[in-house]
């Protein structure tokens, strides 16, 4: 298993196409010329490293970390926007003519993942228009997703979990450099926040310690619905969801109420640190028509 730095270093290394200093990887992956140095001669010993560009073994080094797959969480009624959802599924809303979905699979194709898969539900049969466009996406159907919350679509799905992305398909992403080609360790993104009344999260020893509604304080985290999953936490995941929706009241979680909370001890979940203007979840019709006036006519 590659160390967090050498890992940094190769995957800086794969996205260049031509070598690179110890100073300039320094400043790409925001570390010290030390601790490039002695990373970089142990990567160079394990022959993953030659003249400042990755190798073929280095290549093959990385592969364990590619991320396979997108789950996107699709199935839902977006009742926060009404009235536009009343005929058309959240995801497939437009800002600025661009479906909010199609910000997120343009980004996963992108960093070459392509193999995506679209949980549906309420007015399914509207998503059949992102095949002309995206002829590789699967479908999942969701049939409880009016009775039961969005956990039962990670049910339905869940033999897909393991090096997969999980996303919240009505998210309007505005950065696409956060979704990468190959991501380290289980992660949700996270932006750093003082004080929200959203989802936070809080972290000890570098992992999420805790997952609440509102919060304030040091190290607090107002989460985003992107999230990785090792291939190791992506098999356990495929048995915890199934054993949380069995318990009473267990469909009526949110997904991710399995590895934050209710199975909490058995996952190391990191944060991916974004900002507000990096991605946005649009929670009412007012916010949209703010975001794309074009709505307000």
């Amino acid at each position: 298993m590659l160390t967090k730095h050498q890992f940094n270093i190769l995957v800086c290394l794969e996205a260049e196409d031509k070598p690179l200093s110890q100073r300039q990887i320094a400043n790409k992956i925001s570390a010290s010329i030390g601790t490039v140095n002695r990373a970089l001669q142990q990567l160079s010993e394990l022959g993953y490293v030659h003249d400042g560009s990755i190798t073929e073994e280095g290549l093959k080094a990385l592969e364990p970390y590619r991320v396979k797959r997108a789950i996107f969480m699709a199935a839902g009624f977006g009742s926060r926007m009404l009235p536009i959802t009343l005929n058309t599924p959240k995801p497939l809303v437009r800002v600025g003519g661009v479906r909010l979905i199609d910000t997120l699979i343009d980004a996963c194709l992108a960093a070459e993942i392509e193999e995506i898969i679209v949980i549906r539900g309420y007015l399914g049969d509207q998503f059949d228009q992102l095949l002309y466009k995206y002829p590789m996406i699967k479908f999942i159907e969701n049939p409880d997703f009016d009775s039961a919350n969005n956990i039962v679509s990670m049910l339905y799905a869940r033999e897909f979990l393991g090096s997969s992305y999980v996303l919240e398909a009505d998210l309007y992403l505005r950065n696409p450099a956060l979704i990468t080609k190959y991501q380290y360790s289980s992660n949700y993104l996270g932006i750093p926040v003082r004080r929200t009344d959203d989802w936070c999260i809080y972290l000890k020893g570098g992992y999420i310690d805790k997952s609440v509604q509102g919060g304030e304080g040091d190290n607090c985290y107002q989460t985003v619905g992107i999230s990785y999953w090792t291939p190791e936490d992506g098999a356990r995941l495929r048995e915890d969801v199934k054993k949380v929706c069995e318990m009473p009241g267990g469909k009526e979680n949110l997904w991710g109420y399995v590895p934050l909370t209710a199975c909490h001890s058995d996952y190391k979940v990191a944060i991916r640190p974004c900002a507000f203007e990096d991605v946005v979840e649009i929670d009412s019709f007012a916010e949209l028509k703010q975001i794309d006036p074009s709505y307000s006519v």
